[in-house]
């Protein structure tokens, strides 16, 4: 394999990743966000407020999420990979 391709695979690895990982990381940026100002303006230093929220707000938008991160995976194994180990 020549080190071109190796190199692209890797860099449309690396875009799939960063792009399936992208609502996650956001909800829970903007959650966490929102839940310090809430608690530097109450003055509430309650760990499992930071927790809870943030926790049931990634679950929801990984189950919202889940059918785009499947098709972005099994489009980039079957256009990518698959031909690559297939030979052609």
């Amino acid at each position: 394999m020549q080190d071109i391709i190796l190199y692209d695979i890797l860099r449309q690895g690396l875009w799939i990743a960063v792009r399936i990982s992208a609502p996650i990381l956001t909800v829970a940026l903007v959650v966490g966000l929102v839940i310090g100002l809430f608690q530097a303006l109450t003055s509430i230093q309650e760990m499992t407020l930071t927790f809870v929220p943030k926790l049931v707000a990634i679950l929801v938008v990984f189950w919202m999420s889940m059918n785009f991160m499947t098709e972005a995976l099994t489009g980039f194994f079957t256009d990518s990979l698959l031909p690559l180990i297939a030979g052609t």
